[in-house]
């Protein structure tokens, strides 16, 4: 199942192509964040927002809590470790 799972984003990779590198339980990969660019704010706003991660793309902001929960809730239900291996092997590729 591919699923959206939180990540954080610790820095910008390419401004104008809207690119950036997000942890996700200790395995950093590059996404789109043009989502989650917001009116009035810049790329580079994002570093440090947490996001909902899905198939390369940070598809919507959430708070710091929010994904706390929810990484908490995909743990206990095993889908994190298969998404968090997912992106940790296609980073690596």
């Amino acid at each position: 199942m591919c699923l959206g799972i939180p990540g954080r984003i610790v820095r910008i990779t390419d401004v104008e192509r809207k690119l950036a590198m997000v942890d996700v339980g200790g395995v950093q990969r590059e996404v789109n964040v043009a989502c989650v660019v917001e009116d009035g704010t810049t790329v580079e706003d994002c570093i440090g927002w947490w996001v909902l991660v899905h198939v390369g793309f940070a598809m919507s902001r959430i708070n710091e809590e929010e994904a706390a929960q929810t990484l908490k809730i995909l743990f206990e239900l095993g889908e994190a470790q298969g998404e968090i291996e997912a992106m940790r092997l296609s980073a690596a590729g």
